[in-house]
């Protein structure tokens, strides 16, 4: 359980799901953490559970820029270096290509792009002046890798990603930082239990390992990615889906 022992990470929508998961996995494994969210509430609660001298919280929005710089600010301030960035904030908006809005494809583009773009380029320029590398793992989803209705700028968001992550690789490398993404396929949370009453019926009956993943089955291949374990894996999206992307089935076509 010391697996991060020593190493400080920044993992940003961290409040909920996914993101809460991955945070909790790290410190558990000894991490000390920055960890971020733009509702305070949530931040606060993990404050609360915790009680680390390894853990900050910062509620900030992570579309902008300067709050990618901030987040690397305080790291370093709080723990006196940065290895590892986990660049999960971000939304799923749903609505048809031929009415979709062009304040609605900012929002996504903002926290699911910019966000991501500006917290790793912060991050990867103190890790390339600390001189030991780290490790960067951005959040793509199956939804970058087979088309699904009502959810085309998303997608594009998320396959962007994937090749942020893919082109990246000819620039860090260098730097010894590797970096990495991961494509959740259908996963419990709080936030997908309310896409459908039957949500989980609905994935588990078509996800050929017969489940929705948890978040922890997120959590883990992320920790995997961040960790000593692949230090010679870069520019890879992991996909953890049980399979799906392999049939790609939806739930109202069965």
């Amino acid at each position: 359980m010391d697996r991060f022992r020593g190493k400080t990470a920044i993992v940003t929508g961290a409040g909920t799901g996914i993101g809460l998961d991955i945070a909790e996995s790290l410190h558990r494994e000894g991490a000390s953490l920055v960890v971020n969210d733009i509702d305070e509430s949530t931040l606060y609660a993990i404050s609360q559970k915790h009680q680390s001298d390894r853990l900050v919280t910062v509620a900030a929005d992570a579309a902008l820029p300067e709050t990618g710089y901030h987040l690397v600010e305080q790291a370093v301030h709080s723990f006196g270096r940065l290895d590892i960035i986990v660049a999960n904030a971000g939304i799923t908006s749903f609505g048809s290509f031929l009415d979709y809005s062009p304040s609605e494809f900012r929002s996504v583009l903002d926290l699911n792009l910019q966000g991501s773009f500006f917290l790793t380029q912060a991050g990867c320029k103190q890790m390339v002046e600390q001189g030991d590398g780290g490790r960067i793992l951005l959040t793509s989803s199956v939804i970058g890798i087979q088309a699904a209705p009502q959810l085309t700028a998303y997608a594009m968001t998320k396959a962007a990603l994937s090749m942020m992550a893919r082109n990246l690789v000819a620039e860090l490398s260098p730097h010894k930082i590797t970096i990495n993404s991961i494509a959740p396929g259908a996963t419990l949370t709080p936030r997908t239990r309310l896409e459908s009453a039957d949500y989980e019926g609905e994935w588990s009956r078509i996800v050929p390992l017969g489940r929705v993943a948890s978040t922890k089955d997120i959590a883990d291949g992320a920790l995997f990615l961040v960790s000593d374990e692949a230090r010679h894996i870069s520019g890879q999206t992991l996909v953890i889906d049980g399979g799906w992307t392999c049939v790609s089935p939806f739930p109202n076509s069965q």
